[in-house]
């Protein structure tokens, strides 16, 4: 199973706020081309001539969400929206120039029935790219392996969030678990065995019955602690969560030494040789749209909460929580250069860290992961452009 279940509590009745809507500013309502716009001028950047499909598909994991800002980057202005089959889809564009091809970003989550994206990609050989987090690469290897060749994200902004007027001289989940709170998680994510079996967290203290909703957190009236993404849930449940409405302290998982990287973008492991000359080209695009998305994210971002509207999937995201999400992601450090000046890449080190600690776990769980595997199976920095990162 993935490690990070995706967040819903935004999609339930529980949140008193509705998501805000902006007027549709899709070119229509039909699925996208195949064939790239003729009209438009390549610029210096020409993925057709790589080698790259002339529609690069991009399967997510969720609904669009500023998690996501910079495959939405990836659109100009003429974009067509299929609301039907929550697709949006244009001319694929790098620092406002056309590169020769479309882009056809694909939702997940409640879109695809919840179906991982490892299988999306292994039942769809039309899915050019897709995200899958490293300990899902892993658990995934033995039958349908993929290799990671963007990190979108450097650390994952999976979080234990507490209430601090319940906890007062908690400062971090050691405290938390000292002080006996009881926290709650989705059943059967691989970070709560790792943490339960190195002793981190006692079993006994923790509730795998995490639904995604705030009930369960409201009802205990502080006294338990909760799973979440530190780059939403604090703000909702200040601000939207109406029965709750009150700071929420936390501190990220990655602290603890469960790191891996949270929806990179991978690619059918078999696809590094066979379009290792579109890849060569793309990845910095992708690369690039991150560093422009940080700069500059209303315009994507209004993209973002217009699909959401459009796609009308029941869940609710509002300007708000994506600005806080944008906000959030470069001051915790979630999303950026990490150690160096490149954005990213890959530190190999860091992915044979989570191998020896997340094998045990599947393992105990039945999983078989490859045998023999190594970083170099599950990520490459073969195509990342050393010289793009973000500035400060």
């Amino acid at each position: 199973m993935p490690t990070h279940p995706r967040r819903i509590a935004a999609s339930v009745s529980a949140l008193a706020a509705t998501a805000l809507l902006l007027s549709a500013c899709s070119t229509g309502s039909s699925s996208s081309a195949e064939t790239p716009a003729a009209s438009l001028t390549v610029g210096d950047v020409d993925l057709a001539a790589a080698g790259c499909p002339a529609n690069v598909v991009i399967q997510t994991g969720w609904n669009p969400e500023a998690e996501h800002g910079h495959l939405y980057e990836l659109l100009g202005d003429d974009y067509t929206v299929d609301a039907g089959k929550k697709v949006v889809s244009g001319p694929l564009m790098s620092k406002g120039s056309y590169t020769g091809v479309n882009v056809e970003i694909r939702a997940g989550g409640p879109a695809t029935g919840y179906q991982t994206v490892t299988s999306l990609l292994y039942s769809d050989p039309s899915i050019t790219l897709g995200y899958v987090s490293t300990d899902e690469s892993i658990s995934q290897s033995g039958t349908m392996p993929t290799t990671a060749v963007f990190a979108s994200h450097d650390i994952s902004p999976l979080m234990i969030m507490w209430d601090p007027a319940t906890y007062p001289d908690v400062k971090d989940i050691d405290g938390l678990v000292k002080a006996g709170a009881i926290i709650r998680y989705f059943g059967g994510t691989a970070y709560m065995s790792y943490l339960t079996s190195a002793g981190i967290i006692p079993v006994d203290q923790t509730d795998g019955s995490y639904d995604g909703t705030p009930a369960a957190y409201v009802a205990s009236g502080g006294k338990d602690a909760q799973q979440g993404y530190a780059s939403a849930e604090p703000y909702v449940y200040q601000n939207e969560v109406q029965a709750w409405q009150k700071p929420v302290a936390y501190q990220l998982v990655d602290d603890l030494g469960f790191r891996p990287y949270q929806d990179p973008v991978v690619v059918r492991s078999a696809d590094i040789g066979t379009q290792s000359s579109c890849l060569k080209a793309l990845v910095p695009v992708l690369q690039q749209a991150e560093v422009d998305y940080f700069a500059a994210p209303d315009a994507a971002n209004a993209l973002i909460l217009d699909l959401v509207d459009q796609y009308d999937t029941g869940w609710v995201y509002t300007k708000g929580v994506a600005d806080y999400s944008v906000k959030t992601m470069v001051d915790e450090k979630i999303s950026g250069n990490g150690d160096n000046g490149t954005i990213g890449d890959f530190d190999e080190a860091r992915v044979q860290d989570l191998i020896d600690k997340v094998l045990p776990v599947y393992q105990s769980q039945g999983i078989t992961p490859a045998e023999g595997l190594a970083p170099g199976d599950l990520v490459t920095n073969e195509f990342i452009d050393t010289s793009i990162g973000m500035a400060g």
